[in-house]
């Protein structure tokens, strides 16, 4: 066997990813994801639907209400989870401006 052979045997199949460094999945993407990529595949199984009382993207009878509380507490309530929601909606290396940026796009037309 080469030695090339060899390192292509032996490389890892995986790579760890830790909380605040950009993931090579984000890095390939070309950095920071859109609201609308955010939303696509992370929030729109609830968000769509209103599962377990999510609102309802583009709905201001569901985002009224929270979006009277300020912006600052939404995405707290966002990037911490809040009620049904887990901690960024499951998109666990999503960082904060995209987290905000999907509340935009949930929001952007009430």
């Amino acid at each position: 066997m080469s030695k090339e052979a060899i390192e292509k045997r032996i490389e890892p199949l995986a790579q760890h990813y830790v909380a605040g460094e950009e993931s090579d999945q984000q890095a390939d993407a070309g950095g920071t994801r859109s609201g609308e990529a955010v939303y696509n595949q992370f929030c729109a199984a609830c968000h769509t639907s209103g599962v377990m009382g999510a609102p309802k993207i583009n709905n201001a009878g569901d985002w009224g209400p929270r979006l009277e509380q300020g912006m600052e507490t939404v995405l707290r309530h966002a990037i911490e989870g809040y009620n049904a929601m887990p901690p960024k909606g499951t998109c666990s290396d999503c960082s904060d401006e995209e987290i905000q940026a999907a509340i935009d796009y949930m929001t952007a037309d009430i």
